[in-house]
């Protein structure tokens, strides 16, 4: 540590994020050069995560944002092997420093948001720098997006669930709060029945059939009863057909239609870890 002041540790960790301990490491063997220092410890977290790419990347954070306008909303999920890292403030700062940029940069997919750039390098190269200082497999292994002339963002408690919901217009802060969270607890799958893709439409269908065919129902009536399995699918598992989880009497397009006629939902986005 012979001429390696306190000020070079600190100023190698604020440009790379490591610890403290790694970065006097990183500097003594660089004899004091920040830049072969930073080189140093960026080389350590490749060779982290070649070694552990076989390793499960189960924990980590599912976070969204809006712009400052609110018409543009992002979400990842950043991934890590334990809960313990998960939680780690250091983690959720570098999970929200690339939510951040994905926010401002609008890539279109996940494979073009680690394609570009951020402090000097690629997405990709930065998460997987990143290892080094977790000594964990890090990765990012979702992105997605939502533009509407209001988006509302939800992020469940533990940072395990996210959620964006895009409106046709302005509305409560509530409301679209209720909405997201709704979206949060019953997983539609669509915004209405008529937005169902038509192969889960099709398998919904037929496993209705299979299940009235097993109970012994006639063959002329397996039809009826599956249009009847399906209607119920569409009842439980489009957003706009669910029961309100804040009231039960009154369904998510009741809901909105009482607060406004002309609200609408135009899309929304869910993710989840471990749950």
């Amino acid at each position: 540590m012979s001429g390696i002041t306190t000020a070079d540790v600190a100023k190698l960790r604020k440009l790379t994020g490591a610890g403290i301990m790694d970065c006097k490491n990183a500097l003594t063997e660089a004899n004091g050069d920040i830049d072969k220092a930073i080189e140093l410890i960026r080389e350590r977290g490749k060779a982290i995560a070649t070694k552990r790419a076989s390793r499960e990347a189960g924990e980590g954070a599912g976070l969204a944002k809006v712009s400052e306008d609110g018409t543009h909303g992002a979400m990842i999920v950043l991934n890590c092997e334990t809960d313990f890292v998960a939680k780690n403030q250091n983690f959720l700062g570098v999970a929200n420093k690339i939510l951040d940029h994905a926010l401002a940069a609008k890539p279109a997919n996940l494979d073009a948001l680690k394609e570009t750039t951020l402090d000097n390098r690629k997405v990709d190269d930065f998460v997987t720098e990143f290892s080094g200082i977790t000594g964990e497999k890090v990765e990012l292994s979702f992105y997605d997006q939502v533009d509407a002339p209001m988006v509302f963002p939800y992020i469940h408690q533990g940072n395990k669930l996210a959620t964006l919901v895009g409106f046709n217009k302005k509305t409560d802060m509530q409301v679209a709060k209720d909405v997201a969270m709704q979206v949060a607890a019953m997983s539609p799958v669509s915004i209405d029945k008529d937005d169902v893709p038509e192969d889960v439409r099709q398998k919904e269908f037929e496993i209705g059939r299979e299940q009235a065919r097993l109970e012994g129902k006639p063959e002329n009536m397996l039809d009826k009863i599956a249009e009847g399995k399906l209607n119920k699918f569409f009842k439980e598992s489009t957003l706009l057909n669910q029961e309100f989880i804040k009231d039960n009497k009154m369904t998510i397009r009741q809901y909105l239609q009482g607060v406004d006629k002309d609200l609408k939902v135009v899309a929304f986005k869910r993710v989840s870890l471990n749950i």
